[in-house]
């Protein structure tokens, strides 16, 4: 490979942390609530890995945060054929575009990698999610369809078969392969996707380079998971409390405990206080009535600030991987931030045999390096009433 375009959307998975299960449409909703580009900074992780790799290669780009500042913060000196800052589109040497301070939009992202094309690159590296898959694939469709496309992860929402693993694994693989196979892009309906409901569409089949650590697609997996819940439910630590993670296993455990769950959204709650009816070991007894299991739901479907302002010693995460990829943490549930897994003293992590059976290695992407390499090793999981496996992270 000689050349590469790369194309970064600037706003990709802000909505994240701040609940909003995604940014289209949501911008300015996401920042009034506080939320921060993630974007810009997994552009510089990959570009970097890129870079140790393949230092000499010839980078096509976008103006200001659309690629530019990535792609020099990396250490390339790139060409710069699109400014949106220009009537045109082309960019202005004397003047370089910066639309750090303007909105970027699919339409910025659809014309910059058309100005890629016309440049002839050997690759489409892209920062975002599965809307900024859905855009750079409808361009390559258009063109010749044979140039492959490789994703950057930094949406929310992360459904298609295009993506690295993290960051550095798309760097890695942009530099290193050496043939490519047809992957799917999907992308969900948004406003469905914030309703609880995921509604997953096929939009287009396209080249990506090949590689062990190159992201499956989303698959759904089934199966009964009322054995695990109502083993997890009979272990509730009195006074504890609880943050659950989104999807329908965990929304399970809930429904057991008396909770109605937000299925994409995450919800904090705290274990009713010792009383009569609790055993020795502080779990609550078969035989408690329901009113007293019920505890207190703190948050309901939180953003990261709503969950860290409730939280209190002593503090249990439950999450379950993504069936058929195996991300506990950094895909959908983005407000269970680093800043919350500092504040637990456990991790509960829930999946039946069938859905491990489709994982060979759980993994994690907090964009906290520290936190990550916590996580990494091996892990155990339950998966049924009396029944855990243990299962590498990554």
């Amino acid at each position: 490979m000689e050349s590469i375009g790369v194309v970064v959307n600037p706003i990709a998975g802000m909505g994240g942390r701040v609940g909003l299960k995604g940014t289209d449409g949501n911008v300015e909703e996401a920042r009034r609530r506080g939320a921060e580009p993630r974007a810009p900074d997994r552009a510089r992780e990959a570009l970097r890995s890129l870079h140790r790799r393949a230092p000499d290669l010839t980078v096509y780009t976008a103006a200001g945060v659309l690629g530019e500042r990535a792609v020099r913060d990396a250490g390339y000196e790139p060409t710069v054929v699109y400014d949106p800052a220009t009537a045109d589109g082309s960019s202005d040497p004397a003047r370089p575009g910066d639309p750090g301070a303007a909105e970027t939009t699919a339409a910025d992202t659809r014309a910059a990698v058309r100005a890629l094309l016309e440049h002839g690159v050997d690759l489409v590296l892209f920062v975002g999610g599965d809307g900024t898959a859905v855009d750079v694939a409808q361009v390559l469709k258009e063109a010749d369809g044979e140039t492959p496309m490789l994703g950057v992860p930094a949406g929310v929402k992360i459904y298609s078969s295009v993506f690295g693993v993290t960051p550095a694994d798309a760097g890695r693989i942009a530099a290193e392969f050496d043939r490519v196979e047809s992957r799917e892009v999907n992308d969900i309906d948004e406003a469905a996707y914030r309703e609880g409901e995921v509604r997953s569409e096929l939009r287009a089949i396209v080249p990506v380079p090949v590689a062990p650590d190159l992201q499956s697609g989303k698959q759904v997996s089934s199966g009964s998971v009322d054995s695990l819940a109502a083993g997890f439910a009979r272990e509730v630590e009195p006074g504890r409390t609880y943050v659950f993670g989104p999807g329908s296993t965990v929304g399970a455990i809930e429904a057991e405990l008396g909770i109605d769950p937000s299925p994409l959204g995450v919800d904090v709650w705290r274990a009713p206080p010792e009383t009569d009816e609790t055993g020795g070991n502080g779990a609550v007894n078969d035989d408690a009535t329901r009113s007293d299991q019920r505890g207190e739901v703190l948050v309901r479907d939180g953003a990261e600030s709503d969950i860290l302002a409730v939280l209190a010693d002593p503090v249990t995460i439950v999450v379950s991987p993504i069936g058929g990829q195996g991300f506990v943490f950094g895909r959908g549930n983005h407000q269970i931030s680093p800043a919350v897994i500092r504040q637990a003293d456990e991790i509960e992590v829930v999946a039946t045999d069938e859905k491990l059976d489709g994982i060979d290695t759980l993994h994690v992407d907090t964009d906290d390096e520290e936190i990550d390499e916590q996580l990494r090793g091996w892990l155990q999981v339950r998966t049924g009433r009396f029944t855990t496996r243990m299962v590498p992270v990554a």
